[in-house]
């Protein structure tokens, strides 16, 4: 499985927005067998903030820490976040055991434009924004109209027109979402979604409640 060489452009951002096509997303699917890890690397530069702030939940001090590259588009990753996010916040990030960032790896230009706009909404509208894209990602993801699909769920969060062409015209926001990307693939060698690091080891593919949980229990 190969990554792109580029991330996406001002063109193919707007253009794929309007494209006809199913979304493409490299993500590998759930496993037949408990995860393993797939390689070790070093967890202390894994932390260090790149591009964009990073948006995490939990306490920093967590005897674990979890960092996701997923994709908005990808399958396997809204399966994971509506499915499996939220009883692991429940069970060890709102308990102090965790510390779980995520960080955009789009795929295809639909996927960077729904990350632009999770971050052009407020901090505190993140996480629930990034949710209620997953849950809804049938309706919007494959659309006829990527642009006009994207433009009526970011009214629910408070978009206008103006804000939405704004957010979506920034270019310095779609560079620093393909600078992390293309700092997850160069740095840690991340070539799918979701791709979890928990605690310097890295794990590829969607995971169970149960699978994640083995993962963190055997960590702290």
């Amino acid at each position: 499985m190969q990554i792109f060489e580029t991330g996406v452009s001002r063109r193919t951002l707007l253009g794929g927005m309007a494209a006809a096509t199913l979304p493409l997303t490299l993500a590998l699917p759930a496993r037949a067998a408990g995860p393993t890890s797939d390689r070790d690397v070093d967890m202390a530069a894994v932390l260090k903030p790149g591009a964009l702030p990073e948006m995490a939940l939990g306490k920093e001090d967590a005897p674990v820490k979890i960092v996701e590259y997923m994709s908005m588009t990808c399958s396997h990753c809204a399966n994971f976040h509506t499915k499996t996010f939220d009883a692991i916040k429940e069970k060890y990030v709102d308990t102090g055991k965790v510390y779980f960032v995520i960080r955009e790896f789009p795929f295809d230009p639909r996927a960077a434009a729904a990350f632009m706009l999770a971050r052009c909404a407020s901090k505190e509208q993140y996480f629930p924004f990034v949710s209620m894209l997953f849950k809804q990602q049938a309706s919007w993801a494959a659309a006829q109209d990527g642009r006009a699909a994207l433009l009526q769920m970011s009214r629910l969060a408070g978009f206008s027109e103006e804000t939405f062409n704004a957010c979506l015209t920034n270019q310095k926001l779609l560079d620093d979402v393909n600078s992390v990307r293309e700092r997850g693939a160069k740095e840690f060698g991340v070539n799918a979604t979701p791709t979890f690091i928990i605690n310097g080891k890295v794990y590829s593919g969607d995971m169970s409640v149960d699978e994640m949980s083995a993962i963190i229990d055997g960590a702290a």
